[in-house]
């Protein structure tokens, strides 16, 4: 829908904002034989790594996976196997499309930008530059190589031939990112396609489908939070004696020392029986506990 539309774009402008900001304030090829390769590759796939795992733990979807699935009554439930695998299957590739948009972003404007592929790559160029030094061993010629991407260490003699590699470094490495954006442009466009050819529904009816999942979720949220909020209003009012706001408060509970031993410390989510849960200390004592203790009437002196 739009709003993923929009997400997705708002998820790539922040990649590429980070991207410039993280190559001008970080990145400094090392010029060295055997460190250019894993400093630039580390720059180019460390980052776009990080950036997938919190594509999919930011996503909603993802927890609503794997959520629960060891719980007795999630393996007690035997639906229809191959409609699960399909569902399964469909979700995780939404998932993943959503997740790839910000590492995808990162390679590509990387690999246009050319600075963390030249210094990977450019102690492995297979050209030949040096009339100067025509008997050099290969291991010299790696070395001074590995040294193009650092202007400094060039010697004069030499800086022809580095602002051709380096010429050709970024033309390999621009190409490579612009055929990265084509691919995912028309892999993206042909899964569209697809998914809209096997389409059980119209366009106009898939569209209202959308909006209809769309205002569920936020009508399930506003319930989920008032709910929640009436709920842990009886709670609280049991331990207090009176109904947080309220403006005309007549009498107040004083919980005793074991009252708040009770409700103090770390717990898990408890389960009460095969049905309910308690879902936090407080919630545990409200359960439990009978209704005693000592009012006062807050005017009492």
């Amino acid at each position: 829908g739009k709003e993923a539309v929009v997400a997705n774009g708002i998820i790539a402008m922040l990649t590429i904002g980070g991207q410039q900001l993280f190559s001008f304030f970080t990145f400094s090829c090392p010029c060295h034989v055997g460190q250019n390769l894993i400093y630039g590759l580390a720059f180019l796939g460390v980052p776009a790594l990080i950036l997938l795992v919190v594509g999919y733990a930011l996503n909603n979807q993802t927890w609503r996976l794997v959520t629960g699935k060891r719980s007795p009554l999630q393996e007690k439930a035997t639906p229809n196997q191959l409609l699960q695998c399909k569902l399964v299957c469909f979700v995780l590739c939404s998932i993943t499309g959503r997740a790839l948009v910000a590492p995808v972003t990162w390679l590509a404007v990387t690999l246009i930008n050319g600075s963390y592929y030249v210094c990977a790559m450019s102690e492995y160029v297979s050209v030949y530059y040096y009339g100067a030094y025509p008997n050099v061993t290969d291991s010299e010629r790696r070395r001074m190589l590995a040294a193009f991407p650092c202007s400094q260490l060039v010697p004069p003699e030499l800086t022809r031939a580095r602002d051709e590699v380096i010429l050709l470094l970024r033309y390999q490495s621009q190409v490579a990112g612009w055929l990265l954006i084509a691919v995912v442009v028309i892999t993206v466009f042909l899964s569209y396609c697809l998914a809209s050819c096997f389409s059980p529904l119209s366009f106009l009816h898939f569209r209202y489908w959308n909006n209809y999942v769309h205002n569920e979720q936020e009508l399930f949220d506003e319930a989920t939070d008032q709910h929640s909020r009436l709920y842990a209003m009886q709670h609280v009012k049991k331990f207090f004696g009176f109904v947080p706001g309220s403006e005309n408060v007549k009498e107040i509970r004083i919980p005793s020392l074991r009252d708040w031993q009770a409700i103090s410390g770390l717990a898990f989510l408890k389960q009460v029986d095969k049905e309910h849960y308690d879902y936090s200390l407080l919630h545990d004592w409200a359960l439990k506990e009978s209704e005693n203790g000592k009012n006062l009437k807050p005017d009492e002196d």
